[in-house]
């Protein structure tokens, strides 16, 4: 597309923003109504450790959105010579689920507690058991009902609970509502009403802990929306919000907000039934839209949905790409000490170009890559960890592919509930994120791990931003087309792709890898215990 004719749809609104609040990066891109990006802009960001609890202040949110806006406002004003005045829709995306509890007066009465968090083991167990139905430790039904079994003193203030995405799309609305994907890792979802589970609503309800509170859960959650709704409209207020200079004007349409788990589910094209995608990131997670009903609850496998409410059955791990990170980055460091200079991606193209020379169970190297608890293999802290016997390989292509190996070790074990034991069948499975930047070694690691065909798109770093942007240019002409028919046909026409194939030598090289990684937890876990006596 020409510069001329980008410049005329910016000026008839004809573009969507998308904005997604993620792990590590808060990521601003605006997205014609072609679905081309036109202009961008991030901030980078790093979740804090505050009395236990991991959080993100709520001025660092509000700084990391006008940071990002105004890096991609001034793109606008450079590439094309406008000022960016008006916007035809927006889409706020964040990390999935979390805790953000409101009083009456909209005051935030506890530090936003984030996904990464593991403290709500007791509350998770208890209603697991009262709904038969999988509730994991980063919902926010979890957060809330630990903070009741805790006996926490603002919970009797409780008016409003949301999460990242929803509390910012409220403050640029005035509107309290959240996407069906989201609102499904707040509550329960019944697939038919498209709305929170009446009768599990009830059973909390009438928990003697809970009844003894004046509010009623119903009146807290945020309301339900579908793909293709309006969320409302960019208040006055949250123009400002948005962009202190004052040059946005209000009016916007607002897209229902999602987790980072829906916006990667539409980057992907992966919300059709047997459809299903895996995102990497900070932590990862794959979602696979089911035509058949589960046999058992399990809990390691959470049930979500699609943003127009199709049944996922979602394995979600807290850590992947992290640990990888920091070892890339002391390889950096030894370089500069030797005089010599990398790109960041250089780098990670070295190093991971030096794991396709490793052996293929990885030298015997196992590698922990927990910065935080990891609720898949019961792990309650974050302690990173490299485990090596006195005969393994300790070698720089096995060390970096244990790094690889390791990232997707927590996933792996969800998903071979899937498609071991539950025997869920998907077309395609498609892969996104930063580590697929590097072509090839990522994705054939992780088609290894899983044992299944992996597919990356061209748009493999276009990710969940304009994913979110894809939605609200939805919700602004759906073009009588359902979300599914609308990314196929509208969307992803043209869009190429590659699919790597398990290679046997290394699925059994993997298999044997993920033996040692579960004979070596106890390690794992003890580090964990002694490092708390000190």
């Amino acid at each position: 597309m020409d510069q001329q004719l980008i410049a005329e749809k910016i000026t008839a609104a004809k573009t969507a923003l998308g904005i997604e609040l993620g792990s590590t990066r808060i990521k601003a891109v605006l997205v014609t109504d072609d679905f081309q990006t036109v202009a961008s802009g991030d901030y980078v960001w790093e979740n804090e450790l505050d009395h236990h609890i991991w959080t993100y202040p709520m001025e660092k949110i509000w700084e990391g959105i006008q940071t990002s806006y105004a890096k991609l406002a001034a793109e606008v004003q450079e590439q094309y010579g406008l000022k960016l005045e008006k916007i035809g829709s927006i889409g706020i995306s964040a990390m999935m689920h979390g805790y953000m509890a409101f009083n009456k007066d909209d005051e935030l009465m506890v530090p936003f507690r984030t996904w990464r968090n593991n403290i709500t083991g007791e509350a998770t167990e208890k209603l697991t058991k009262l709904f038969d139905f999988n509730i994991p430790e980063r919902w926010s039904i979890a957060h809330l009902y630990q903070a009741i079994l805790n006996q926490e003193d603002h919970v009797k203030d409780l008016d409003f609970m949301t999460t990242l995405d929803g509390y910012v799309t409220w403050k640029l609305t005035g509107e309290k509502t959240t996407g069906i994907g989201d609102a499904s890792g707040m509550f329960p979802i019944d697939e038919a009403t498209h709305d929170y589970n009446q009768a599990m609503l009830q059973k909390f309800s009438a928990l003697p802990e809970v009844a003894a509170f004046d509010w009623k859960i119903e009146d807290v959650l945020p309301k339900v929306l579908l793909a293709g709704q309006s969320a409302g409209h960019l208040t006055k207020e949250g123009a400002q919000l948005l962009d202190p200079s004052g040059q946005l004007q209000a009016g916007s349409l607002l897209a229902p907000s999602e987790g980072d788990a829906g916006t990667g589910m539409v980057a992907t094209n992966a919300v059709a039934k047997r459809t299903g995608n895996i995102s990497v990131g900070t932590s990862a997670f794959s979602m696979v839209v089911l035509d058949q009903e589960m046999n058992q609850v399990h809990r390691d496998i959470d049930m979500v949905t699609t943003p127009d409410g199709a049944p996922v059955a979602m394995v979600h791990t807290n850590n992947c790409s992290s640990d990888i990170n920091a070892w890339v980055s002391l390889f950096d460091q030894f370089a500069r000490t030797l005089g010599v200079t990398l790109k960041p991606n250089e780098l990670y193209e070295k190093l991971f170009d030096a794991s396709l020379r490793g052996e293929q169970d990885g030298g015997g190297l196992v590698n922990f890559a927990y910065l935080s608890g990891e609720n898949i293999t019961r792990v309650q802290d974050g302690r990173p960890m490299l485990v090596r016997k006195p005969d393994s390989h300790f070698t720089l292509a096995n060390l970096f592919k244990v790094q690889l190996y390791a990232a997707f070790a927590p996933l792996k074990i969800g998903m071979d509930i899937l498609l071991r034991e539950e025997h869920i069948k998907t077309d395609v499975l498609i892969a996104q994120g930063g580590l697929f930047k590097t072509p090839v070694v990522a994705q054939q690691a992780l088609a290894d791990a899983l044992d299944t065909p992996i597919t990356v798109m061209e748009n493999a770093g276009e990710g969940g931003p304009w994913g979110m942007a894809v939605l609200a240019l939805y919700a602004l002409d759906h073009r009588n087309k359902g979300l599914a028919d609308y990314l196929d046909q509208e969307v992803f026409v043209d869009t190429e792709s590659a699919t790597l194939y398990p290679e046997p030598e290394s699925v059994r090289g993997y298999e044997k890898f993920i033996d040692n990684y579960k004979q070596a937890m106890p390690a794992e876990l003890a580090a964990g215990e002694a490092m708390k006596l000190d």
